[in-house]
């Protein structure tokens, strides 16, 4: 499935969020990262996407403590 990423201002406590639509993901990674940050975020929300991690019915805490 392909994946957009976008680089957009979200609250400071948040590096990154992926949101599923029909067929694709958009991953939103927080802008005012550094660089080096900005890249380990995409690479988490990455592997959400490869895990399956939003057919998932786990709880977002076991999702996120993986």
């Amino acid at each position: 499935m392909d994946y957009y990423i976008r680089f957009v201002d979200l609250p400071v406590s948040i590096k990154g969020i992926t949101i599923l639509k029909k067929d694709f993901y958009n991953v939103y990674i927080n802008a005012g990262l550094s660089s080096e940050e900005q890249q380990k975020a995409i690479k988490h929300e990455l592997t959400h996407i490869k895990r399956e991690d939003f057919y998932s019915d786990a709880a977002i805490e076991d999702i996120e403590n993986l």
